[in-house]
């Protein structure tokens, strides 16, 4: 973590907290024939990738969260190493949760 800046750092710890609290709750398991819609919360101005993660996370709460991890994952490895800036994640971030919201409804 050297040569990291503060933020960087910061966003690093904030994704490993969300790693184990996604790692303790429960999956929910769903009727195959339901297919529910998202509950879309607005984006804030000014938005981390972790509160983001988090948000789209709660508006796409039909979504199996294990099979987005590692785009997830990704994504959040490009802004914390890579210094890609946060706003382009979270653009990508909400594309990524949308194709899975389409995928889910064509299943």
């Amino acid at each position: 973590m050297e040569g990291m800046s503060h933020e960087h750092k910061r966003s690093l710890v904030d994704f490993a907290e969300y790693l184990k609290q996604k790692s303790q709750q429960p999956s929910q398991k769903l009727e195959p024939e339901e297919k529910l819609k998202p509950l879309v919360q607005p984006r804030p101005d000014e938005e981390n990738i972790i509160n983001a993660i988090k948000r789209l996370r709660a508006s796409f709460f039909m979504l199996n969260t294990d099979v987005l991890l590692n785009e997830t994952s990704s994504l959040m490895t490009q802004h914390i190493v890579q210094g890609r800036d946060a706003v382009e994640v979270i653009d990508d971030l909400e594309t990524l949760f949308d194709q899975h919201y389409q995928n889910y409804l064509q299943s």
